[in-house]
């Protein structure tokens, strides 16, 4: 048995269970406002960084990261009130959007190196020795960046399936028109959408500070990935997402046997190129149903 095809093989869990939380964000605020958010990995990024402030107050990492899971849902509902509100009152096109969306993703990049500096940070942590499985190491952190990310998912399911805003979501995604017309009030809908992919986004920004260092750059280099998974699993479609997030993240690292580790981003590229160019509808059908 390869012991490092295997470790490479958890790791890639590891990675995918983080790209799989933001790209369900990506994916809902992708099928529901129909926005190509390129600022989505910067949003990461401002949630990493809202939870190394709650951490290094004294508070523990769980709490620190429910935190920057609020704060960054609170930065997705200004920016929704700022710019993405009016540019729909303005019927703005895919193309003035995908603009908006990188400018905002410089703005909060260079917002973050302003007050925090370009160095690389880590979170107060106590240390505990890794857990060895049959020759395999397993960080301790990577353990229950996946625990969480399950837990999280499985949340997201019973939020869209059992609950009335999930519902409301998944009728907004269907046919944005039809749901108006029928009485939902998409602009709660839309509120929902952000809160729900804010936190989701702080979150996956927060686990992904455990298992690398927090720094201005780590959700920009993260969007090709995350646009890779959400593309792969179908637009729209977050259970997609999760599945094209956990076959990205494996195969990057996986990836790294035969190739440099500066270049497994191009795995990513590669893949969402292949279904692009053989069935651009993803995997999965792309819908929240």
């Amino acid at each position: 048995m390869d012991i490092q095809l295997i470790q490479l093989f958890v790791n890639g869990l590891a990675v995918g269970s983080i790209i799989a939380l933001a790209a369900v964000g990506l994916t809902l605020t992708f099928g529901i406002l129909r926005l190509p958010n390129f600022a989505h990995g910067d949003f990461m990024t401002a949630g990493a960084y809202l939870t190394l402030v709650a951490n290094a107050t004294g508070l523990n990492i769980w709490l620190s990261m429910a935190i920057g899971g609020l704060g960054t849902a609170g930065l997705m509902l200004l920016s929704e009130k700022l710019l993405w509100q009016p540019m729909r009152d303005r019927r703005a096109t895919s193309t003035t959007l995908i603009i908006i969306s990188i400018g905002l993703s410089f703005l909060l990049r260079n917002a973050v190196i302003l007050i925090w500096g370009s160095e690389n940070q880590t979170y107060r942590l106590p240390v505990i020795p890794a857990l060895d499985v049959g020759g395999v190491k397993i960080i301790y952190s990577k353990v229950i960046v996946m625990i969480l990310a399950v837990v999280a998912i499985a949340t997201v399911h019973l939020i869209l399936q059992r609950t009335k805003v999930g519902k409301a979501m998944r009728a907004v995604a269907d046919d944005l028109d039809l749901a108006r017309v029928s009485g939902i009030d998409v602009e709660w809908v839309v509120l929902c959408t952000w809160l729900l992919a804010g936190v989701l986004t702080g979150v996956a920004g927060g686990l992904y500070g455990l298992i690398t260092a927090v720094r201005p750059t780590m959700g920009w280099f993260l969007i090709l990935p995350l646009f890779a998974s959400v593309i792969l699993g179908g637009i729209g479609n977050p259970y997609g997402a999760i599945a094209g997030a956990l076959i990205i993240g494996v195969a990057q690292e996986m990836s790294t046997r035969m190739i440099p580790a500066e270049y497994k981003l191009a795995v990513a590229l590669g893949m969402m190129m292949a279904v692009l160019l053989v069935r651009p509808q993803g995997l999965f059908r792309g819908t929240l149903s």
